[in-house]
C-alpha cells in the first residue's frame, strides 16, 4: 500500500513539470493529453473496509429467507447479537417480539445505545408496551426490516459503539 502510495506521490510532480514544459512549448490550439491518474490515486486499492475486521467483531456477511452468516458460520432462525456475541434468539414472527423476550436486556452491562430490531422482510409498528420497556432500559429503538438491520448494525459496530440488534429472518412477514 505504502509502495503505490509512494509512487503515486513521486509520479504527481513529474507529471506536473511535463504538463508546464509542454503547454509553453505548445501552440495555444493544441489541447494536451493528460495520462490517466486513475489508477495511480485509486482509493479502492488503498482501502478495503470489507476484509480489514478485527477477528472479535461480528460481522452479518449474508442473509437468507430463513438465517443469517454471521462471521462465516450460518445461523437458521433468528438472532440476538450485543457488542460482538451472538445467540440465537426465541421469536419466530413479529408478534412473539415481547418485553419477555427482550428481557436481558435488564441485566446486560454496559446497555447498548440503539437496539436495532429486524422484523423480518417489512418494517412493523411496534407495540407502545414493548417501546416503553426499551426505553426503560436506556436504549432508543431503530426498528427495520431485518436486510436493513443487519446493515446498521455492521456499520455501528464497525465504529465501536456499543449496539445491540434483535433480528427475524428476512423471510418472516406479518
Amino acid at each position: 500500500m505504502t509502495v503505490r502510495v509512494r509512487g503515486a506521490v513521486e509520479t504527481l510532480p513529474k507529471l506536473m513539470r511535463r504538463l508546464r514544459k509542454d503547454s509553453a512549448s505548445s501552440t495555444v490550439t493544441q489541447t494536451p493529453v493528460l495520462p490517466s491518474l486513475r489508477r495511480a490515486f485509486s482509493l479502492y486499492d488503498q482501502i478495503n473496509l470489507i476484509d480489514n475486521i478485527p477477528d472479535d467483531q461480528l460481522r452479518f456477511q449474508r442473509y437468507t429467507e430463513t438465517g443469517f452468516t454471521v462471521n462465516g458460520v450460518n445461523y437458521d432462525g433468528s438472532l440476538l447479537c450485543v457488542g460482538n456475541l451472538v445467540t440465537s434468539w426465541g421469536p419466530r414472527n413479529f408478534s412473539e417480539i415481547t418485553p419477555q423476550s427482550l428481557s436481558i436486556f435488564q441485566i446486560i452491562r454496559p446497555i447498548p445505545e440503539i437496539l436495532i430490531l429486524g422484523c423480518g422482510r417489512n418494517i412493523e409498528p411496534v407495540d407502545p408496551e414493548l417501546r416503553r420497556f426499551i426505553r426503560s432500559t436506556g436504549m432508543k429503538l431503530e426498528p427495520l426490516d431485518s436486510r436493513n438491520a443487519a446493515s446498521t448494525y455492521n456499520i455501528l459496530n464497525e465504529e465501536g459503539r456499543i449496539v445491540a440488534a434483535a433480528l427475524l429472518p428476512y423471510g418472516v412477514s406479518s
